[in-house]
C-alpha cells in the first residue's frame, strides 16, 4: 500500500504518540486501546501515529509488540490504516519511510528515526 498525501496538514494534528506500555496493562488491554486509540486519531484527522509499544524488558521481545503489530496488519486490512512502519525500518533509506516523510515533513525530527527502535510502529492514518 502506498501513502495518499491528500491530507490537508496544515489543518489538522500531524502526529500523534500513543503509549502502550503506559500502566502496565495485559496484551488484551493494550490491543484494544490500540484500536480505541487508532478511531480516535482517524475520527480527529491526525495523519499518523507513533504507537510505544516496548521491546520486552529480557531483551529478546515481549507479548505486546508482536500482538500490536499483527493488530495493526489486521487494522490496515479494515481500512483504519494505510500504511505501517516498524521501528526497525524507520530508516530515512527505507522506501516506506521516505513517503512517510514526503507526507509528514516534520517527522524527520522524530528522536526514533535513524535509531532502529524495535519497541515503536509508525502507522499512516487512512482518510475518514
Amino acid at each position: 500500500m502506498s501513502v495518499k498525501p491528500d491530507y490537508n496538514a496544515s489543518a489538522v494534528a500531524s502526529l500523534r504518540t500513543i503509549n502502550l506500555e503506559a500502566g502496565m496493562p495485559t496484551v488484551e488491554e493494550a490491543r484494544k486501546r490500540l484500536i480505541q486509540e487508532l478511531k480516535s486519531a482517524r475520527a480527529a484527522g491526525v495523519i499518523a501515529v507513533k504507537l510505544i509499544h516496548g521491546y520486552g524488558s529480557s531483551g529478546t521481545g515481549g507479548a505486546m509488540r508482536p500482538a500490536v503489530r499483527k493488530s495493526l496488519l489486521l487494522r490496515r486490512k479494515e481500512g483504519i490504516v494505510d500504511e505501517i512502519v516498524f521501528g526497525e525500518r524507520w530508516d530515512i533509506f527505507e522506501k516506506q519511510t521516505q513517503r512517510i516523510l514526503q507526507l509528514i515533513p516534520e517527522l524527520a525530527r522524530d528522536k526514533d528515526l535513524q535509531q532502529s527502535n524495535p519497541g515503536i510502529t509508525i502507522a499512516v492514518m487512512s482518510k475518514p
